[in-house]
């Protein structure tokens, strides 16, 4: 690699680079498509095999009987041997609800003003005539993998985070599928997500989009403007209500929001208005209809979710109309579950077969209407449907001598005690449900202590499946894991091996032509020692899940200390040399205060967000702002800009098609200024055929060689680069403003007053640091702004009310660049102000006879490459990390969110970096040309 660089120049150089990074692309994508795979689901639809038992061979093959709905649904309920409970079903889902808010929270009831908002439904509860469950909903907690579990018991892959912005048909077994295979009709309102889902199922439907959270109010009310008209009709089984006003008003409040209340009210008297109606047709002997309220999620106490906190997966199963009354409160509020129980319960309930790919465990309260013997037989149907899918993926388990016909030999009636590896303590497991229930049908004793030993033996077969199915880890191949971390640790190493060769030959250069360094350059190297110990250390810290879930606190550490070192070298260099002129001294001097201004800002920042996952309850700036009420928000946003007043007066209104196209034309404005001044300001920048006179004493003239001042732009580069870096800032800050929620505008001013202040040290002429170094400072400052303005390495943290800000029709692609911008807010806007940084920074040494090419490379060497490497190192030793943690308990649920954010910063890096080269190079072109047919026709005219 020494070889490949010793004389290298700037095209190679930049072949280099792209090499670079198009290994580690590839590297990249083979890791992610390897380790976060499309989960394995068996292919096909439970039927009638369902109601007889497994064969004890996996691989047996199983007929598929293919009859008319009329028939298939006869046939179902003779096989089953379970009287069906109801035959209509009104799902009404209510997006984002946590169950805390309806049910309370370790024993304890809900909040007063939630009580006081949901009144009728606290009556069910409290008459007995309602029983609730939390409904813990796997990660990530985002609407249509949370809806795939509820239909099909089954726990989608961990990027199906990723697919929820872009639904696609769900092809596996599921209960709406076999619903339609029995012939329901069913009719769905509301989130537009179903209708992706089951294209083509529902015979009346209404869908709403689901990502316009700025609509709390006509989202809504296009569900319930049909609630009565359905409700008088009895033309369809499955009615679907889904209501996602309540996310929006998370996401857009929190969960303190003032619209809160209202909303749980307003849910409260659709509640009361379907159960009025259930009763009615009760009394008029109508049919049986169940009422299920369920949530897909919850929702953090900044309203947002996708993560795995407690507040996210504690999602709601509220079952109404259940011929069992609960005794208590406590006991119908006191409940807990597992979301994917839900689809076998109403399988069960409904008598359909159990989804074939489904992990959960009925629900057994909800059966306790029926006789024993019914309810032994949804126990044995559950634990045949488990034992299949046991046995499909585990292709080594053996059943031992267990019949195929699920009954056991009367004579061997004891059950054993179940050890050893999972795959036996599984089968032993079953034998023993089997073995006691096979014994109490042939003693037929309704209750005793039999039926209660076989309900429990059951229930623990059940629950030990469910548990090893849904904790199975995905089958990673580890040589396509491997390749994709030798491809990054490739791309790494060549990354390093430029950046060592730029480094090396600033300092030849310095050595050469300007022999008069003074000794402090060549001591003073202990900020170097720390820019390097933070990467490590950073490197270090991701293999503890602690530190991932708080990385925010050695960003803030890592970044103030590093500017304390400044700081503190400034301050020796000041007080140690005696030799400094008189404006040296001063130059120092207003650089210390430019280190003050960091630190102060910084320290603000800080404090602004209490961010990471464990400790977010704290008190901090923001929150303290937000009790103080929109006023004092609105205070703070004056102070940070005007134009944000003007669009943001709407954030707590529905969309309205005022605001949205003031938004366009706020779009329009600020990227017409950006990419005009990009364009035009190299053509329209004065040439400087002389540099004497210059206002800046960046380049010494007594340096730069006489072909090099007549040819080389290097002045006009300077000054047009000056100007597009403050436009690419400015505008990115004024998007910011009107993005990012009003509660941040403060830190984006103190972001761009930090950006303005390491400008101006970067340019003073007193202290000078390595390139590098100062390169490194703004990224490392990048990052502590991604986590001061509230970012963290959940899921929950994105913000995705600004994501549609703007946007007339749902657009994935728009909304998802508009997420990304929100998120990477501070870590772009540092990448922008290189821009910036390369006019103002002093390059002192030229080389004797070299071409501008070489003055290119030298300008935008360190900008593109440093952030590069010092990603590359991290990327790199992530996903080594993530590789060894594979099996680790938190991998899914504190790991892999960690590892997404580490993909979408180096696409943040990516971006920004490009802009940053193409930029300059575009400048550079321009401007080459300008300059040489000025030259040619000054030459002409002499």
């Amino acid at each position: 690699m020494e070889m490949l660089v010793s004389s290298i120049t700037c095209k190679r150089l930049t072949v280099f680079s792209i090499f670079a990074v198009v290994i580690q692309i590839i590297g990249l994508s083979l890791f992610v498509f390897g380790f976060f795979p499309v989960k394995q689901a068996l292919s096909g639809v439970s039927g009638p095999e369902s109601y007889h038992a497994p064969a004890c061979d996996s691989n047996r093959t199983q007929t598929h009987t293919s009859l008319p709905p009329h028939q298939l649904r006869s046939l179902y309920q003779d096989l089953s041997g379970i009287p069906p409970s109801f035959d209509r079903l009104i799902l009404m889902v209510i997006d984002g609800l946590p169950a805390e808010f309806v049910l309370g929270k370790d024993g304890k009831p809900p909040r007063k003003a939630f009580m006081e908002a949901m009144p009728y439904t606290q009556s069910l509860l409290a008459n007995g005539m309602a029983i609730g469950y939390h409904a813990k909903a796997a990660p990530p907690t985002v609407t249509m993998p949370r809806l795939k579990a509820m239909v099909s018991g089954a726990v989608g892959g961990f990027l199906d985070v990723a697919f929820n912005f872009n639904t696609q048909a769900l092809l596996d077994d599921n209960l709406l599928g076999q619903f339609f295979s029995i012939g329901w009709k069913m009719v769905m309102l509301g989130d537009e997500t179903w209708l992706k889902l089951f294209p083509g199922l529902f015979t009346r439907q209404d869908g709403v989009g689901s990502f316009f959270v700025k609509d709390t109010v006509q989202v809504d009310q296009n569900v319930s403007r049909h609630l009565g008209d359905e409700l008088s009709r009895d033309d369809w089984n499955l009615l679907i209500l889904h209501y996602l006003g309540l996310d929006h008003v998370g996401h857009i409040g929190g969960r303190n929001s003032v619209l809160m209340a209202p909303k749980l009210l307003e849910m409260d008297q659709i509640v009361k208005i379907i159960h009025t109606s259930i009763i009615q047709m009760q009394e008029s002997d109508q049919g049986n209809m169940l009422l299920l309220v369920v949530s897909d999620h919850g929702m953090t106490e900044s309203g947002n979710h996708g993560g795995s906190s407690s507040e996210e997966t504690d999602s709601l199963a509220l079952f109404i109309g259940l011929r069992n009354h609960v005794s208590d409160y406590a006991s119908a509020t006191r409940n807990t579950a597992h979301q994917v129980d839900i689809a076998p319960t109403l399988a069960l309930l409904f008598g359909v077969p159990i989804p074939k790919n489904n992990i959960g465990v009925l629900i057994s309260e909800t059966f306790d209407s029926l006789k024993d013997d019914h309810r032994l037989r949804a126990l044995e149907l559950n634990s045949w449907q488990l034992l299949r899918l046991l046995q499909a993926q585990s292709l080594g388990l053996s059943c031992g001598n267990i019949p195929c016909n699920g009954l056991n030999d009367s004579k061997t009636s004891g059950t054993v005690e179940c050890n050893g590896s999972s795959k036996k303590m599984l089968c032993c497991l079953y034998m023993n449900a089997a073995v006691l229930h096979n014994s109490w049908k042939s003693e037929q004793v309704s209750e005793g202590e039999a039926y209660r030993s076989t309900v429990a033996a059951y229930h623990k077969f059940l629950k030990t499946a469910s548990e090893w199915l849904s904790g199975r880890a995905t089958d990673k191949s580890v040589n396509v894991l491997a390749s994709g971390v030798a491809a990054m640790l490739l791309s790494c190493l060549i990354f390093l091996s430029l950046i060592l060769h730029m480094c090396r030959e600033v300092k030849q250069e310095k050595k050469q032509h300007l022999s008069n360094l003074d000794s402090h350059s060549q001591f003073w190297h202990l900020e170097e020692t720390f820019v390097l110990g933070v990467i490590f250390i950073l490197a270090i810290s991701m293999t503890s899940s602690s530190m991932v879930e708080e990385e925010h606190y050695i960003w803030h550490f890592m970044t103030s200390t590093l500017y304390l070192l400044l700081l503190r070298k400034t301050a020796q260099f000041l007080l140690a040399d005696s030799r400094l002129f008189k404006g040296q001294s001063i130059n120092l001097k207003v650089q210390m205060s430019f280190v003050f201004v960091l630190l102060i800002s910084g320290r603000i920042l800080r404090g602004w967000h209490q961010g990471g996952v464990n400790w977010t309850y704290l008190p901090d700036i923001s929150k303290w702002l937000e009790q103080g009420g929109n006023d004092v928000v609105k205070a703070v946003q004056l102070v940070s800009g005007v134009m944000v007043i003007f669009y943001q007066d709407n954030t707590f209104a529905p969309s309205s098609d005022v605001s949205t196209l003031l938004a366009q034309i706020i779009y329009a404005i600020l990227g017409s200024a950006t990419v005009g001044t990009v364009i035009v300001i190299p053509w329209l920048i004065p040439l400087h055929l002389s540099y004497m006179g210059s206002s800046h004493n960046i380049y010494l003239s007594t340096l730069v060689p006489k072909d090099v001042k007549k040819m080389s732009p290097l002045m006009e580069m300077r000054d047009s680069l000056y100007v597009i870096g403050w436009s690419y800032i400015v505008c990115w800050c004024f998007l910011q403003l009107m993005l990012q929620q009003p509660i941040n505008s403060m830190p984006i001013l103190l972001l761009l007053v930090q950006i303005i202040t390491t400008m101006l040290y970067s340019s003073y002429g007193g202290l000078h640091l390595e390139e590098w170094v100062e390169v490194s400072a703004l990224c490392f400052l990048g990052m502590a702004g991604h986590f001061a303005l509230g970012n963290s390495n959940t899921l929950a943290t994105i913000d995705v009310a600004g994501a549609f800000i703007g946007i007339s029709s749902h657009s994935t692609l728009l909304s998802g660049i508009l997420m990304f911008s929100i998120t990477y807010a501070s870590p772009m806007l540092a990448l922008l102000s290189m821009v910036v940084y390369i006019s103002v920074k002093s390059y002192l040494v030229v080389p004797q006879n070299v071409g501008s090419e070489h003055l290119l490379k030298t300008m935008l060497g360190f900008p593109c490459l440093v952030p590069l490497g010092i990603n590359s190192i991290l990327l790199t030793a992530y996903t080594t990390v993530l590789l060894l943690m594979r099996n680790h308990l938190f991998v899914w649920s504190v790991f892999s969110p960690k590892y997404l954010y580490v993909c979408a910063t180096t696409v943040c890096i990516y971006v920004g970096v490009a802009v940053v080269a193409a930029t300059g190079m575009y400048t550079y072109l321009v401007l080459t040309m300008r300059k040489r047919n000025q030259v040619s026709i000054i030459n002409d005219a002499r």
